[in-house]
């Protein structure tokens, strides 16, 4: 029922959405693929109605696209939103960094190399799935630091939508590497170096996501 509780303290329809949610961002269900409510719930051990809540939540946060009298599907991002998601990521993420290397604190730096060191690790390890999580987890790390409530704000309208780009990345040493980098700038409060590496950063990650579009575009034809 609405409001049953998922293991402990966690609502149903949370652990419905957080388990949708990651089966996305981390391609488990790829784009284009049919959200189909009895076969989640009945996948799940559910009923209907917080499978239907979870979707809902997901149409709301960008991954999934509602379609009136059929499924809803994984959501198909085009070139075009990649791009209008990449030009407002550079504005708000630039200054996130920038803030955060002001305002960090040593705890703060510390929780920051150990996301890099998980995801250097797993990249290593050909972790594909551990390695984008903790990217994701390092970027969410640095909003914390910037020490702005509304940064958080903004930054949870796409914050499941970023997940999905770091999900786009096929060298994840090479990620790790760019990770390592913004993580000395930080180190140092540099952020002059900050204003120029974020933005090549933030591109590498879209020029992957628009790889990934274009290979999948050639198998379909």
């Amino acid at each position: 029922m609405a409001g049953a509780m998922g293991g402990i303290g966690e609502l149903e329809s949370v652990r419905v959405t957080r388990i949708l949610r990651d089966d996305i961002v981390l391609g488990r269900r790829a784009p284009g693929s049919r959200l189909v409510e009895r076969d989640i719930a009945a996948e799940l051990n559910v009923s209907r109605l917080p499978v239907r809540e979870a979707i809902r939540t997901l149409v709301a946060e960008g991954v999934v696209v509602a379609r009136p009298r059929t499924w809803a599907v994984v959501r198909e991002f085009t070139r075009r939103d990649i791009q209008d998601f990449a030009e407002v990521r550079e504005a708000i993420e630039t200054l996130i960094f920038v803030f955060a290397a002001e305002r960090h604190d040593e705890a703060g730096i510390a929780r920051m190399r150990g996301a890099y060191e998980r995801e250097l690790a797993a990249a290593e390890a050909d972790d594909a799935e551990a390695a984008r999580i903790a990217a994701a987890e390092f970027h969410e790390i640095a909003v914390e630091l910037a020490g702005n409530e509304m940064f958080g704000e903004l930054i949870a309208v796409f914050l499941t939508r970023l997940r999905w780009l770091f999900g786009q990345h096929d060298d994840l040493l090479a990620m790790a590497d760019e990770h390592r980098i913004i993580l000395e700038a930080m180190t140092a409060r540099d952020t002059a170096a900050l204003r120029r590496i974020i933005p090549a950063h933030l591109a590498s990650g879209q020029a992957a996501a628009e790889r990934r579009l274009a290979r999948s575009s050639d198998l379909m034809v």
